[in-house]
């Protein structure tokens, strides 16, 4: 996230814009990254259980995860043109459920939107919190095509280590303590 820990609630919600897939796109992407007949072949296609061509539900969720990191990238530049001090996100650890809901077809316009669901402070690294998020897709007849629920870290704003992390941080940096740590 671009907010910091503190500033993240449950429920906020973020807009991160729409997609509208081109039959020329889902063939490009579905030959190079999921070659099923419903994905790269539109007359094949049209024998399948869809009735046609539908992207792959890799696509899908691709642009979505794209969408969400242009749009956390836009609202750091929004907060310095503010004059605030954008958040700092680490890694996700993971995705903990993904669907794909409804087949997503040539001209379909998928509107995206992220919404934290909770979030907690990390068990396994000082300074940082989990924030749980929703990641939705809908398309333009208001049907959901895509959800899954990612997790990523958030720095917290004011953290300052106990002293003694501190001291231990201090002291691997001396080069003989180091060089005896890295012998173990």
């Amino acid at each position: 996230m671009t907010r910091w820990f503190e500033d993240l609630q449950g429920g906020d919600l973020f807009d991160l814009g729409s997609h509208s897939f081109s039959a020329p796109e889902i063939v490009a992407f579905g030959r190079l990254y999921d070659p099923q007949y419903l994905h790269v072949d539109p007359e094949a296609a049209r024998q399948g259980p869809f009735g046609g061509l539908i992207a792959s539900g890799w696509h899908t969720a691709s642009v979505g995860h794209r969408k969400m990191v242009d749009a956390l990238d836009a609202e750091a530049d929004r907060l310095r043109e503010l004059g605030e001090q954008p958040g700092v996100s680490g890694p996700s650890p993971g995705i903990n459920q993904a669907e794909f809901k409804a087949p997503v077809r040539p001209g379909d316009t998928i509107a995206y939107s992220l919404t934290v669901s909770g979030k907690r402070l990390s068990n396994s690294i000082p300074g940082w919190g989990l924030v749980f998020n929703e990641l939705s897709g809908v398309n333009q007849h208001g049907e959901q095509v895509y959800r899954a629920e990612v997790v990523g870290f958030s720095k917290l704003r004011d953290y300052v280590a106990p002293w003694h992390v501190r001291l231990l941080e201090a002291l691997v940096r001396l080069p003989f303590v180091g060089r005896l740590l890295r012998r173990q």
